[in-house]
C-alpha cells in the first residue's frame, strides 16, 4: 500500500459506518495514486515492435537513428525513465544514454537502477546548485547530437524548480529567492511559472531553441501534466513548448502580488528589459524552433478520476465529478466546501436507492503564508472546513480528503488529510481551538495531533490535487 499510516487511520475505535466510510475512501487514494504510476502510463502510451517505436498514433523508425539522448526533469521522470529504459532495452540496434533531474527526496532504492540513464538528485521547491549542474550536464549533452539522432525529453511537474538555468545577469540565489517569494505569495502554478520562464535560458521554449540552434535533431517530449487545464506550456515550465506568455505577463504578475520592488535588481533588469524589447521574448507559436518537436502528454489526474470512479460505482455511488478546475485560495475554498456540499446534495433526493454520492474535484489551490507552521495546501482547506462545519448541523454520514497524490505537500511530511463524522465530533467534544493552528499556517499539527493526517512518502506521481467527498444518508 501506498498509506503507510492506514492501520492508524481506520482503527477499531471508529463507529461502523464512519469506519467503513473510511476505508472506502482510502482504497479511493491507492487507486488514484496507482492510476496514474509512471511506468504505468509510459507502457500504454510507447511501445517498439520491428525497430519501430509508436507513440499513440505516430511511429517513428529507429533505424533511421543513430542514437537517443533522453533529457528532463520533475518529480515523475525516475519512473517515467526506468519504464523507457525497459522499453529501449528490447531493440538490440539502438545506442541510448540519458541524464535527467529528480527530486533528491526520492528514495532510488526502490527503484530499479538504469545503466545508460544517469538520475541527479536536485532540490524542490528551491532549486539548488546540483539542479543547475545537471541542466548544464544536460545542454553538454545536447551540444554533441547531430540531425541524426533522436532526443526524447520527459517532463512533469516539478520540473520548474528542478531544472534551474538563469538567464544572464541573475544568479543561482537570486533564483532561490524569487521562488521562495513566489511560493509564498499566493500566486497559482500557472502565475508563477510565467515569471520562472522569463528568467530562465532552459524553460519557456529555450530547450527547444538550443537543440535546434545545435542540431535540429528530432524531438520527443512526453510529458505528465500537474496543472490545472493541462496547460503544455505551464508543466515544468515547457522546456520544448512554445510559450503562450510574455515579459508584460510577467511583470504584471510580480505587481500583482507585490513583488516587484522585492525581487533582485537582476532579475527586476531581465524582465524590464524584456517588457520594452519584443526580441527577448520566448520562443512562441509558429516559430520554426517547433517543426521537429513532437509533443505526448501521457497522462493527467482525468486518468485517477476514471478509475476511482468506477470503483465507487461498484459500491452503490453516485458519480459526480464536478470540478477539474478547483484553484484559488486554500483557506477561501475549504470555508465554502461545506456550503458547496449543501447546495449539491439538494440535487439528490433521500431515497435508499441514491443513498450514496460522491463528488469529485480535481486541480490545485494556492496558500498564502502568514505564519512559519507546517502545513499544506490541501491540509490549510481541510482545517478551514472543519473550523466551518464544528457548528454545523449535519444529519448524514460524510468523509472528505484532500491530497497531493505526490506524497508531499507543502513543508510537511504529508500528502493531505482527511475529515469526517468522527474528526467533527473529537474537535467538538473536546472543544479543540482551530484558530490557532489556521493563523500560523499550521494545519499539519492539528491533523497530527488528531490522526488525520495521511502519510506515503514520495509516490513519484505528479499529477492535480484529489479532492473526495463521500456522503451517506441513513436509509
Amino acid at each position: 500500500m501506498y498509506i503507510q499510516n492506514y492501520s492508524q487511520l481506520i482503527s477499531e475505535s471508529l463507529n461502523r459506518n464512519s469506519l467503513e466510510l473510511r476505508k472506502i475512501g482510502l482504497k479511493s487514494i491507492e487507486i488514484a495514486i496507482s492510476s496514474v504510476e509512471p511506468r504505468k502510463l509510459i507502457r500504454n502510451a510507447m511501445t517498439i515492435s520491428d525497430e519501430i517505436l509508436m507513440i499513440e498514433e505516430d511511429k517513428y523508425d529507429l533505424k533511421k537513428f543513430e542514437r537517443i539522448l533522453i533529457i528532463g526533469g520533475g518529480k515523475a521522470t525516475a519512473q517515467m525513465a526506468i519504464a523507457l529504459d525497459e522499453l529501449l532495452k528490447t531493440s538490440s540496434k539502438i545506442e541510448y544514454e540519458g541524464f535527467l533531474n529528480i527530486p533528491e527526496d526520492q528514495e532510488l532504492k526502490f527503484l530499479t537502477p538504469t545503466k545508460n540513464i544517469k538520475m541527479n538528485l536536485a532540490s524542490h521547491p528551491i532549486p539548488n546548485e546540483a539542479g543547475l549542474n545537471g541542466v548544464n550536464k544536460m545542454l553538454e549533452l545536447v551540444e554533441r547530437t547531430n540531425k541524426s539522432d533522436l532526443i526524447i525529453c520527459l517532463f512533469s511537474g516539478g520540473g520548474s524548480a528542478l531544472l534551474p538555468l538563469p538567464k544572464r545577469k541573475i544568479n543561482l540565489a537570486d533564483i532561490q529567492k524569487i521562488n521562495s517569494l513566489l511560493l509564498a505569495s499566493g500566486a497559482s502554478i500557472h502565475e508563477i511559472n510565467t515569471i520562472r520562464k522569463h528568467i530562465s535560458d532552459f524553460k519557456g521554449g529555450n530547450l527547444a531553441k538550443r537543440i535546434y540552434e545545435t542540431s535540429k535533431a528530432t524531438t520527443l517530449t512526453i510529458i505528465i501534466s500537474d496543472v490545472v487545464g493541462n496547460k503544455l506550456d505551464s508543466i515544468a515550465s515547457g522546456p520544448t513548448i512554445p510559450d503562450l506568455t510574455s515579459f508584460n505577463d510577467a511583470y504584471n504578475m510580480l505587481l500583482k502580488y507585490n513583488l516587484l520592488d522585492r525581487i533582485p535588481m537582476s532579475a527586476k533588469e531581465v524582465i524590464m528589459e524584456g517588457v520594452k524589447n519584443p526580441r527577448l521574448e520566448n520562443p512562441s507559436k509558429n516559430d520554426p524552433i517547433f517543426e521537429n518537436v513532437h509533443t505526448y502528454l501521457i497522462g493527467s489526474v482525468e486518468l485517477s478520476v476514471e478509475e476511482v470512479s468506477n470503483y465507487l460505482k461498484n459500491h452503490d455511488f453516485e458519480i459526480d465529478y464536478y470540478s477539474n478546475k478547483i484553484s484559488g485560495e486554500a483557506a477561501d475554498f475549504g470555508k465554502g466546501l461545506f456550503y458547496l456540499i449543501k447546495e449539491k446534495l439538494k440535487e439528490y433526493p433521500k431515497e435508499p436507492e441514491k443513498s450514496r454520492i460522491a463528488m469529485i474535484g480535481t486541480g490545485e489551490l494556492t496558500v498564502t503564508l502568514r505564519g512559519k507552521g507546517i502545513g499544506g495546501r490541501n491540509q490549510e482547506m481541510l482545517l478551514n472546513f472543519l473550523n466551518t462545519i464544528k457548528s454545523e448541523i449535519i444529519d448524514y454520514k460524510f468523509f472528505v480528503v484532500g491530497c497531493n497524490l505526490d506524497g508531499i505537500e507543502g513543508n510537511s511530511k504529508a500528502m493531505g488529510a482527511i475529515v469526517d463524522n468522527s474528526i467533527l465530533m473529537e474537535t467538538t467534544q473536546n472543544n479543540v481551538s482551530i484558530d490557532s493552528y489556521l493563523n500560523s499556517n499550521n494545519s499539519n499539527a492539528f491533523f497530527n495531533l488528531i490522526n488525520g493526517e495521511i502519510i506515503t512518502g514520495p509516490t513519484g506521481i505528479n499529477v492535480n490535487d484529489f479532492l473526495l467527498i463521500l456522503v451517506e444518508f441513513n436509509a
